[in-house]
């Protein structure tokens, strides 16, 4: 079970790791920047399934953590 929780955990990291940068707030703070156009854009394709994934991965760890 613990070597169970060590692979999902690898996993998670990478995904996340993989991810695109979403939370862009505090830059554009600094330098102004105007992101209105893209900011109700939708995950298509690979984004669609990391953010997936990302879900499946933290629910299971979670479910790991609580079972150990």
């Amino acid at each position: 079970m613990k070597v169970l929780l060590i692979i999902v955990s690898i996993l998670l990291i990478a995904i996340i790791l993989l991810q695109s940068g979403k939370a862009e707030g505090a830059s554009n703070i600094i330098s102004g920047g105007n992101d209105a156009l893209f900011k109700n854009r939708k995950e298509r394709g690979g984004e669609l399934f990391i953010s997936y994934a990302t879900m499946f991965l933290g629910i299971a760890f979670f479910v790991l953590c609580v079972i150990l």
